[in-house]
């Protein structure tokens, strides 16, 4: 077996955790990173699991969700609220199911994992992501599957 990984950094966004009894629950950023570990039975014909240079539509997919943005809970109350706050263009929503590290490294590696899976034809598969919102912070995301 052949492990490899990419790390995609660089992506400011805010978020907030609702239901928390702290200071979680008020809007607050960081600049998120995310680790991606590949794997694979057979390399590629460069002898990589994964070309990183074919990676540009991953990181234009994370820019996409994560650079700039305002990372909601979709069962947060204030969601109208803040879905009116983006239509007067105070800011760019993205509403995830758990905006938490561990539920964003899964809808990311939700994503990254399936992507992969069609550009490699199988050869390749996600294993894990890591979602680090500082050098202190990650959520770790691993598939029942891989464990």
């Amino acid at each position: 077996m052949y492990r490899s990984s990419k790390r995609f950094t660089g992506f400011p966004c805010a978020h907030r955790k609702w239901r928390h009894q702290g200071h979680c629950a008020w809007v607050h950023g960081y600049s998120r990173e995310f680790i991606v570990w590949f794997e694979s039975r057979q390399r590629d014909e460069n002898g990589f699991v994964m070309d990183y240079g074919g990676l540009k539509s991953v990181r234009d997919w994370l820019k996409e969700q994560f650079d700039h943005t305002l990372l909601l809970d979709a069962s947060d109350p204030q969601l109208d609220q803040f879905r009116a706050l983006e239509q007067s263009g105070a800011c760019k929503l993205n509403i995830l199911e758990d905006v938490s590290m561990e539920g964003t490294a899964r809808h990311v590696y939700e994503h990254i994992n399936q992507w992969v899976d069609q550009q490699s034809h199988g050869r390749v598969w996600v294993t894990s992501v890591e979602c680090r919102e500082n050098e202190n912070n990650s959520g770790l995301y691993v598939p029942d599957d891989r464990v």
